[in-house]
């Protein structure tokens, strides 16, 4: 900006000198490039904060992947159980009791409670890609809760007949009147070969070529996709569900060690046992397994 600037001369007339800015231009070309740096100042801030608030951005999950499962082949399998199908997504080379675990967190069920069947029960050291698990697999799952197991009460009159029970147990089995006369027919001439001191998984095949209580011949199928065990006769076949099965009872038969007699508890009382001979000795822990799932053991 231009100021003209009047002054008098000393002969007394006016003379008029043009000046240039002084300090009011310094002042604002000060101002100017006060103002400049600090909007230049205010956008490198601002980007610098930018910069800042990106790095520290956390990452966001959906909730739904396990970070430890990135980069692993996945499988996508259908849990049933109670009724109820649960869609869950889980590592091709995972554990069975890893999948354990998962369904844990699906349904509640600890996995010491959980019998878990897949064209078998489901080993826990074997990986789903081992027993050949794919996508779209159904597997079966069978087990109560703490809660549940807790809620059932057992009426008095059971309990002594338990413990009237168990005092007659101080007596071996096979000795016992009852169970004598079909132990003295003496072994089936087919029964199945038995192994002792061999635990095995049961056969794909129906166990055949034993007695029942009558003396009549036996065989017992487990059908695991149904979570039956069949019961069968020349006269008929019995369908039991193994949730219904409230007990196993086993007990080597004296002289024959590798064969047992087993009893299985189809009601509330042991007056509901159904008793089979000749079981061989490799199949029991395996068919105790199945039926009642390792829980029970604890």
């Amino acid at each position: 900006m231009l100021y003209t600037i009047i002054m008098a001369a000393q002969d007394g007339s006016e003379g008029v000198v043009m000046a240039a800015e002084v300090s009011l231009k310094d002042s604002e070309v000060c101002c100017e490039n006060d103002g400049k740096g600090d909007a230049a100042g205010t956008e490198q801030t601002s980007q610098t904060d930018g910069e800042n608030s990106s790095a520290s951005a956390p990452n966001v999950s959906n909730g739904d992947d396990d970070e430890s499962d990135e980069g692993k082949e996945m499988v996508d399998v259908k849990i049933i159980w109670n009724k109820n199908k649960y869609d869950l997504k889980i590592p091709l080379d995972g554990t069975g009791a890893k999948l354990k675990e998962k369904i844990h967190t699906l349904t509640g069920l600890p996995p010491a409670m959980q019998k878990v069947m897949y064209k078998g029960l489901l080993p826990e050291d074997k990986t789903l890609r081992e027993i050949k698990v794919t996508n779209g697999a159904k597997i079966m799952v069978v087990g109560s809760t703490i809660n549940d197991v807790l809620a059932v009460n057992t009426p008095k009159e059971v309990v002594q007949q338990e413990v009237k029970a168990e005092e007659n147990k101080k007596e071996p089995l096979c000795r016992q009147k009852q169970h004598r006369k079909v132990l003295d027919k003496g072994k089936p001439e087919d029964i199945m070969p038995s192994v002792k001191g061999v635990k095995e998984r049961l056969p794909t095949v129906p166990l055949a070529g034993m007695y029942n209580k009558s003396g009549g011949k036996v065989r017992l199928t487990f059908k695991l996709e149904q979570d039956q065990l069949w019961i069968g006769t020349k006269e008929r076949t019995e369908k039991v569900p193994m949730g219904s099965i409230k007990n196993v009872v086993t007990e080597p038969i004296e002289g024959h060690e590798d064969y047992h007699m087993m009893a299985f508890q189809l009601g509330p009382t042991e007056a509901s046992q159904y008793w089979v001979y000749w079981v061989p000795a490799q199949f029991v822990d395996a068919i105790k397994d199945t039926v009642l799932g390792k829980w029970q053991y604890f």
